[in-house]
C-alpha cells in the first residue's frame, strides 16, 4: 500500500439519524489532523436552496434545476464546518424545521443524489492530509473504497434524547420524527443496515471519547497490518 495512503487516510462514518455520527466524526478529525465532511449537511443545504427558489420539493425536475443552479459551498475543518448557500451562511438555518421536513424528498431525487455524490467525492480526493466522512451511505455509495468503514448505532430513545438536546426540541416529538425520517430515507439509503465490511459500534451507552477510541485503535492496526 501507497505511504500516503496511510498518511492520509478515508474513514467512513455511517449510521441512522442520532446515533451520534457529527461528533464522532468532528472529534475524530480532530484528533488525527484531518479534514471532517458531513454529506447530511449537503442535502439540507440544498433542500434550503430548493425552499428559497420556492420550489415544491416534490418535483423532481424543477429541485434539481434549483439545486444545480444554487452556489453551495461546505467547510471540510472539524472546527468550522460551515454551509453556504448563494453566499450567505446558512449553517444554522440548515438544521431549521422546515428543511428538516423537507430534506428527505429532496434527497431521494436520483439526479440531485447524483450530484451531490460527485462533489463529496470531489471533497474527499482534495484532502491532503485525510478525511472523516459521515452520513447515511457513505460506507456504500460515496466512498466505497475507505481505509476505515464504522456504522454507529444506538437504541432508539437515546438518538432521540440527542438529537432533541441538540436542536432544542421535545424529546417525544424529536423520536417520532427520527422515525419517519428512517422510513423516507430507507427509499434511497439503507441508514439501520450495516454496511457490509464497516465495524460496528454501539455508542448507547458509550462517551464520544471511547466511540472514537474505538476508531482510533481501527485505524492504528489498519498501520500496523499494512
Amino acid at each position: 500500500m501507497p505511504e500516503n495512503k496511510k498518511s492520509a487516510p478515508v474513514v467512513a462514518v455511517d449510521g441512522p439519524s442520532g446515533a451520534g455520527k457529527s461528533t464522532v466524526s468532528k472529534t475524530l478529525a480532530t484528533a488525527i489532523d484531518a479534514a471532517y465532511l458531513d454529506t447530511g449537511a449537503m442535502y439540507r443545504a440544498a433542500t434550503l436552496a430548493v425552499l428559497r427558489a420556492e420550489v415544491d420539493p416534490s418535483q423532481t425536475a424543477q429541485v434539481t434545476k434549483a439545486v444545480k443552479n444554487a452556489k453551495l459551498e461546505f467547510g471540510t475543518s472539524p472546527e468550522d464546518p460551515f454551509a453556504r448557500v448563494d453566499g450567505e451562511d446558512a449553517t444554522l438555518e440548515i438544521r431549521g424545521d422546515d428543511v428538516t421536513k423537507a430534506v428527505s424528498t429532496v434527497a431521494a431525487n436520483k439526479t440531485v443524489r447524483k450530484h451531490l455524490v460527485a462533489e463529496q467525492q470531489r471533497l474527499i480526493g482534495e484532502a491532503k492530509k485525510g478525511i472523516v466522512v459521515e452520513g447515511r451511505d457513505i460506507c456504500e455509495v460515496v466512498a466505497p473504497e475507505a481505509d476505515i468503514k464504522v456504522y454507529l448505532t444506538a437504541d432508539p430513545g437515546e438518538r432521540a434524547k440527542r438529537r432533541a438536546a441538540e436542536v432544542g426540541a421535545d424529546e417525544s416529538a424529536t423520536e417520532q420524527d427520527i422515525a419517519r425520517r428512517d422510513g423516507a430515507d430507507s427509499e434511497t439509503t439503507k441508514p439501520m443496515d450495516p454496511p457490509e465490511g464497516a465495524t460496528v459500534i454501539d455508542s448507547t451507552e458509550l462517551p464520544v471519547v471511547e466511540v472514537v477510541a474505538k476508531i482510533l485503535a481501527l485505524l492504528n492496526n489498519r498501520d500496523i497490518n499494512d
